[in-house]
Order: structure tokens, then sequence, then C-alpha cells
């Protein structure tokens, strides 16, 4: 496993990177297999109206992450805090846990601000799960992560840094697991 990783995890007002705004980012890096927690990035960011005005968090998405309106409102914005990630993020491979989705959302974000989000490559650990455990049906983070015996901090479930915590711990463990399982079946 060898290269530079940022592993990210974003939270969002809802499902659609068209009409739905990021509200969480975090990040960490991974360099040969180890995790650098002190490398991380870590921001709540305020999602705005087309008039400029805070965009409110549906009760919806509010209850699975637990970000409220009054969190983001003295948040940075999108256009202040996008900058700053895509210079954390550089030339790293990206991963993410359902890698499509916060992809997504990172291109349309990228793109409504004259900016661009082309990782060298992206990596998803929800496909990694699926190549090192064919068998198991569900690859929810929360599936897998109990599959490896790894816990979220308390309160960091569905809230980025928490999640992205695991979600690094879970590539960790994946790539080594695939990757000695690719060497054992080369012999």
């Amino acid at each position: 496993m060898q290269g530079e990783y940022v592993v990210f995890d974003l939270e969002t007002t809802g499902l659609s990177p068209e009409k739905d705004a990021i509200v969480e980012i975090g990040a960490l890096k991974v360099r040969g297999g180890q995790i650098y927690e002190q490398e991380r990035f870590e921001t709540l960011v305020r999602p705005l109206c087309a008039d400029g005005s805070l965009k409110p968090i549906p009760w919806q998405a509010a209850r699975v992450h637990g970000i409220s309106d009054a969190m983001v409102r003295s948040a940075p914005v999108l256009e202040q805090v996008l900058p700053e990630f895509l210079a954390f993020v550089g030339t790293a491979v990206v991963v993410a846990h359902n890698a499509a989705f916060d992809n997504g959302f990172m291109r349309v974000a990228a793109r409504r601000h004259g900016l661009l989000w082309a990782p060298v490559r992206e990596v998803c650990t929800v496909q990694l799960s699926r190549r090192a455990f064919p068998r198991e049906r569900s690859h929810n983070l929360g599936a897998l992560a109990q599959r490896l015996g790894l816990d979220f901090a308390p309160g960091g479930r569905h809230r980025s840094f928490g999640d992205v915590q695991v979600t690094a711990r879970a590539f960790v463990e994946l790539s080594r697991r695939l990757e000695a399982a690719s060497a054992s079946a080369a012999r």
C-alpha cells in the first residue's frame, strides 16, 4: 500500500449533488499503510441558497448527521472551504465509503465554484469490502466496522470526521487483507 491517500467524508443536506449542499467535510491522510491523525481536515460548512441566505438543513438530514442550522450559521461557506480542501488533497488518491456519493458532490461543488475535482484515482471502501467479503450482503460502514472490529468515537457516527476515522482504518485493513490474498493466490 504505497503512496499517499486522503480518506474523506461529506455530510450534506440531502442526496442530490445538484440540489443539495455540503454541510461538513472531514478527511485524514494515509501514507504507506499508516493513518496520520494529525494530518486532518475538518470543518462545518454553511450551506447557502442562491440569494446568499442560509439554506436550511432538512429535518431528515439533521436526524441522520445531527448537524443543525445553528451549528453551521457561523461556519465558513463552501467558496472559502473548497480551495483549502483541494490543496489538502493535492495529488493524493482519494478514498471514501460509497465514493460515488462523495465524489459526485465534490465534482458538482467544484464546478459551481470554477474549480476542478479530478483526483488521480478514486477508491471506494464499499467495493473493497465486496471483494474482501463476497459472501456478505451488507457493506454499509456500520456493518463493515462491526465485521472488522472497529469502533466509532462517541458521537462520531454520521459525522464526517468520525466516519473518516473508521473508513481510514477499514481502508488500511481491507487493503492489507486484499494484498495478502492476492500474494497468496499468486504463489
